[in-house]
């Protein structure tokens, strides 16, 4: 499994990215293969919006479930 160590990551196997003012978000490949067939992702938030820890910023949806990305 690929753990880069430049990342911040939560408990629910989402990381955080920071580059300057700007973060990059994104799941682990655990999550990833958890969901394994992801048929939609909806994004919530504008790329100016401010967003507080634990706000739902995207949701993942597979054919069996949806998951929040916080």
């Amino acid at each position: 499994m690929n753990v880069p160590s430049n990342l911040k990551y939560t408990e629910n196997d989402e990381w955080l990215k920071v580059e300057g003012n700007f973060g990059t978000i994104g799941i682990t490949d655990f999550a990833q293969n958890q969901l394994s067939d992801i048929v939609y992702v909806e994004v919530v938030v504008s790329t100016d919006d401010k967003i507080n820890k634990r706000d739902t910023i995207t949701t993942i949806e597979n054919n069996k479930t949806a998951e929040d990305v916080n």
